[in-house]
């Protein structure tokens, strides 16, 4: 339980963090950069609390989430002169948010004795969507929508989770494996530009 509270306030840092870059990268003010922050980090875990029944959602009966949230992103504004690059500091963290939230989605499942292909979808759900809302918010279509390998990493991690768990491997070293895999994935698929296939075309004029 302890390692998966780290995991939870590790992931919504990170993805506070991919969240302010994201809003400062559109020149937002610190409300919009905390807005997009807040978004980013909890409304993928939002949907799926929705899903599952459990209301009022958990930030809305435990301040310590959006605190998380307003912390990482004042963080990340003060060191915004320091950074040259957003665009690979929004994909780190970004990627990163991805590992944790994912594995604690998973864990959900697990606990409510879902089904694996559920607990993977929860996993992906938790994940992604606030991502979602991130990049419907700031007008930018959705990573997850693209060509580019986004959600599939969450799925192809959670697939690992359960069969490592099939050969009983102890749970904090599976759930870092697991982790380490969906980062190394994204990572590695924005830098070799690994892609789904795309389907239709643009047409020309």
């Amino acid at each position: 339980m302890e390692f998966l509270r780290f995991i939870d306030i590790a992931g919504i840092a990170a993805f506070s963090i991919a969240g302010a870059f994201a809003a400062m990268e559109k020149k937002l003010d610190f409300f919009g950069i905390f807005v997009i922050a807040f978004v980013t980090a909890l409304g993928g875990g939002t949907l799926r609390d929705v899903l599952i029944g459990e209301v009022p959602v958990r930030w809305m009966t435990d301040l310590r989430p959006g605190m998380i949230v307003l912390i990482s992103t004042i963080a990340a504004m003060l060191f915004t002169k320091a950074i040259k690059n957003f665009n690979k500091i929004l994909l780190l963290f970004d990627s990163i948010g991805l590992g944790f939230f994912t594995v604690l989605g998973i864990q959900t499942g697990i606990v409510l004795g879902l089904h694996p292909v559920i607990c993977i979808s929860l996993g992906t759900i938790t994940a992604c969507f606030g991502g979602v809302i991130r990049d419907i918010s700031l007008n930018n279509i959705p990573l997850i929508f693209h060509k580019e390998i986004y959600a599939t990493t969450c799925i192809l991690g959670g697939a690992l989770f359960f069969l490592l768990q099939m050969i009983e491997m102890q749970k904090m070293p599976l759930e870092i494996i697991c982790i380490t895999t969906i980062v190394m994935l994204r990572l590695l698929a924005v830098k070799f530009n690994w892609q789904l296939p795309a389907i239709g075309k643009l047409e020309t004029p």
